[in-house]
């Protein structure tokens, strides 16, 4: 077992020595939105969408010329204004109403796992990539109309603390010294977990979920 593992570590240290590392930093604004798995009765609507930030520092580790693996850590708000309406009948047969309207503002910090596959010079010192991958994002903070406690209740316990996303994107990579890339780029991100369970309790339906959508601008510089 100690010779395994010691067979492992040189083999890890020599593909590191072996590979390329390019590490910068990354302005990503975003237009977010949520999208519902819910019944219709229940009138789920986005009312808009919404313009958040993020910020962070990327990696791509070259383990083939045109071939990446990329992660970083990037801070990254999300969420928008949301509605719903539910009418039912309760046991004596009179009518319940349950309505509400919630500015959700959530805030993320991301570690993506993606696969950059990158061109050819497609012009001088131009390529272009293509990325594919997800994240893994932890809830840092949260607000639902500007408030992070509502009747008493702290309002980041309404959501869950982890969620993942399915990222899909693409754009190019400037070429501006010897070791200075500026790039710019276009990531679709699909929320693929719920991110909540307060809606379930509010409206009586396990089945309920809400996820978050967003494309965002990725314009940064690497070193």
């Amino acid at each position: 077992m100690k010779k395994l593992t010691l067979l492992m570590l040189f083999l890890v240290a020599g593909f590191s020595a072996m590979a390329q590392v390019e590490i910068g930093l990354m302005v990503s604004p975003t237009i977010t939105g949520n999208r519902f798995i819910a019944e219709d009765r229940y009138n789920f609507e986005k009312e808009n969408s919404s313009l958040r930030l993020g910020v962070g520092v990327v990696a791509d580790y070259f383990f083939a010329q045109n071939y990446a693996f990329s992660t970083g850590l990037v801070y990254r708000s999300k969420g928008s204004e949301i509605s719903y309406n539910y009418t039912r009948e309760d046991a004596g047969g009179a009518t319940v109403t349950t309505r509400g309207k919630d500015d959700i503002s959530l805030q993320y910090i991301e570690l993506p796992v993606t696969l950059k596959l990158f061109t050819n010079e497609v012009a001088p010192g131009t390529i272009a990539y293509f990325q594919v991958g997800g994240s893994l994002n932890t809830k840092v903070a949260a607000q639902v109309n500007n408030k992070k406690v509502i009747d008493g209740d702290k309002v980041g316990k309404r959501f869950n603390i982890f969620e993942a996303d399915a990222l899909l994107g693409g754009g190019v990579e400037f070429q501006m010294g010897q070791s200075t890339k500026l790039f710019g780029g276009i990531t679709y991100h699909r929320g693929l977990t719920d991110i909540d369970d307060y809606y379930e309790k509010q409206l009586g339906d396990k089945n309920i979920a809400l996820k978050n959508n967003g494309v965002s601008v990725d314009v940064g510089v690497k070193f």
